[in-house]
């Protein structure tokens, strides 16, 4: 098989997990859908890199860990603002395992995030404390990628999150808008996309590749 992308390209693939799909605790309409078309989109790319939000019970992003909050609201953290969501993703349920068709084998590399409990964390690259990195930088890197395309869930958070500190870090970033669902937010969506496009993100379909 002739693939579309080469040496220097990498696919990464956000957080495509149960809990944030219909029968999860996010039931994010459209989060099935996209399955597919990855495994499609995958299958192109010599290099395809996996991330999977990972949380311990308790952790300090979900509101249930605080008597008087409800899920969507937010609370001060030392890093900033941090809204808090229903309890996902929990390390070890059926909530953070991978959506049962998307084809992991193609994966050479699993990005785990979120899993200190003091911390959230969406990007692939950093946690949300904006200092402790996951290791991907440097691994794409020497590898000699320059190029990263990104897909997943969700567009206005982890997505968003990991494309733009990938422009930051000096990477040619790509969002595949088609193949990518959103939370939004209090107007999240809209607020990211007119970031990332801000900052250089190039926001695409990967029809338009295909």
């Amino acid at each position: 098989m002739t693939r579309k992308f080469g040496k220097k390209d990498a696919l990464i693939i956000v957080d495509l997990q149960n809990d944030f799909c219909e029968d999860g605790v996010f039931a994010l309409k459209g989060g099935s859908a996209i399955v597919e078309p990855i495994n499609n989109a995958a299958k192109q790319f010599e290099n395809v890199i996996l991330t999977q939000d990972w949380h311990p019970s308790g952790h300090s992003s979900f509101a249930s860990s605080y008597q008087d909050k409800e899920d969507f609201s937010y609370v001060e953290m030392s890093y900033g603002t941090q809204p808090l969501w229903p309890e996902h993703c929990v390390m070890g349920t059926w909530g953070a395992d991978f959506h049962p068709d998307l084809d992991t084998t193609v994966a050479q590399m699993i990005i785990r995030k979120g899993f200190r409990p003091e911390i959230d964390s969406y990007s692939a690259f950093f946690e949300n404390d904006r200092k402790t990195t996951t290791g991907l930088s440097a691994c794409l890197k020497e590898k000699g990628i320059t190029r990263l395309f990104f897909c997943g869930i969700a567009t206005d958070f982890c997505v968003a999150w990991s494309a733009l500190d990938s422009i930051a870090l000096g990477f040619e970033t790509i969002l595949f808008e088609d193949l990518s669902i959103g939370i939004d937010l209090d107007g999240s969506l809209d607020e990211k996309r007119s970031k990332m496009k801000e900052q250089g993100v190039a926001i695409e379909k990967y029809s338009n590749f295909s």
